[in-house]
């Protein structure tokens, strides 16, 4: 067996079902989860016309896994209209069978492991396939901290010059998970400058890009790169997706972008490994790229909701409105620090907020690692607002109400 599979850590869903063994939910209430960011929204209809009509042809043949020329297209004019970027969406762009297979594979074909102490560095808290992809690459894993005073940026300036000269790679996540904090042009700037010192690839995770609470949409790294003089995109690869943006999580449809050189070799790796999209799948991501409309109206409820959910949690909870994505990062009431031996604050609340009011949020120390004796996620809870408008309202009052019995 590959050896590195035992340096897997347990995902923090299956540390969720550990830690709610013992838990029986209150009975009396249905049972409500903000645990999983799973979009819960109705999938567009135009997506499933599209996919059905390409039922027909669309399973006849093996797919090229660089895409049909009509999809890498429609990528590249959505790139656009975006981000005012633009890119040869032959050389440049790659269809994915949805953004964490891509991260995974990705990882995989810029490590090298006969690299002495290749490192993979990325934010901390984090979506855990970073980790494992270190980990099954061969590299070692740096855990960036994230800090709360600074809207949870990422403290680049905390690594040291030593791990940046044996780093291969980094992933970024902006809008990020579980934060939602948006990178500005500045840091962006100072990991471009970074990258061209040691050499390092930035990967950059946008899937969360279309769900936004300001005027201004988020930054993209392409459209960062492009303002700061870098149109080739040298060392930068972005990753998207269309299954919170279009609310198809089973559809396994995104895309990457960026420096052509790193595109040709993972459409190589990907040729190997596997990852050609479904023509029928392609058929209904073009028909999703090229529609805005259906992304204005899945943003609307998003905004909707938050307004409606924030000011009441945030009566209870250390809770505010995050720059995007479809998070509350919040922070639990002292009243649950060292309430129950052996377990963190945010363990602690997760656990009686299911045993009493039976709702489902997922302990932040979960998405996080322990560096110099601090875990960044200890203390807090995420919860997805990705169920429908009345849920996620019943969902808050109970929060409120099992905050202000457990004071």
């Amino acid at each position: 067996m590959n050896p590195h599979l035992s340096l897997l850590l347990p995902y923090p869903f299956e540390r969720l079902r550990r830690l709610f063994a013992d838990v029986t939910p209150n009975s009396a209430l249905r049972p409500i989860s903000l645990g999983i960011g799973e979009p819960r929204h109705a999938t567009p209809q135009l997506l499933k016309d599209a996919l059905a009509a390409a039922l027909d042809t669309g399973l006849t043949g093996y797919p090229a896994t660089a895409g049909a020329p009509a999809l890498r297209e429609a990528c590249a004019h959505w790139l656009k209209r975006r981000y005012g970027v633009t890119v040869n969406p032959a050389a440049q762009v790659l269809p994915v069978n949805g953004s964490r297979e891509a991260l995974f594979a990705f990882a995989q074909t810029v490590l090298d492991p006969t690299q002495p102490g290749a490192t993979l560095a990325f934010p901390n808290p984090f979506y855990q396939i970073y980790e494992g992809a270190a980990l099954l690459g061969g590299a070692q894993p740096f855990y960036v901290p994230s800090v709360p005073e600074r809207n949870f940026a990422v403290d680049w300036d905390s690594v040291p010059e030593d791990v940046w000269a044996r780093t291969s790679l980094i992933f970024v996540c902006s809008p990020g998970n579980p934060t939602g904090a948006v990178m500005p042009l500045d840091e962006w700037k100072k990991l471009f400058e970074l990258s061209d010192r040691f050499g390092f690839v930035i990967a950059s995770d946008e899937c969360y890009s279309e769900i936004y609470f300001r005027d201004e949409p988020p930054l993209g790294g392409l459209e960062a790169a492009v303002r700061l003089g870098r149109p080739d995109f040298k060392n930068l690869m972005m990753f998207t997706s269309l299954s919170k943006r279009s609310n198809v999580p089973g559809l396994r449809s995104g895309f990457v972008a960026g420096d052509a050189a790193l595109i040709k070799a993972f459409l190589l790796y990907r040729t190997y490994h596997g990852g050609a999209m479904s023509p029928a799948v392609q058929a209904a991501s073009v028909a999703a790229w090229d529609d805005e409309d259906h992304v204005i109206d899945n943003r609307r409820q998003y905004r909707e909701k938050f307004a409606a959910v924030t000011p009441r949690l945030a009566a209870v909870l250390d809770v505010a409105l995050p720059d995007a994505a479809f998070y509350l990062w919040a922070g639990v009431p002292q009243a649950f620090e060292h309430r129950v031996p052996g377990l963190s604050a945010d363990e602690a609340f997760a656990r009686e907020l299911l045993a009493q009011y039976n709702v489902t949020v997922l302990p932040g120390s979960y998405l996080a690692r322990e560096v110099g004796g601090v875990n960044p996620g200890r203390g807090r809870v995420r919860m997805a607002l990705v169920a429908e408008p009345v849920e996620c309202l019943e969902a808050a009052d109970r929060i409120v109400r099992f905050c202000q019995t457990n004071r």
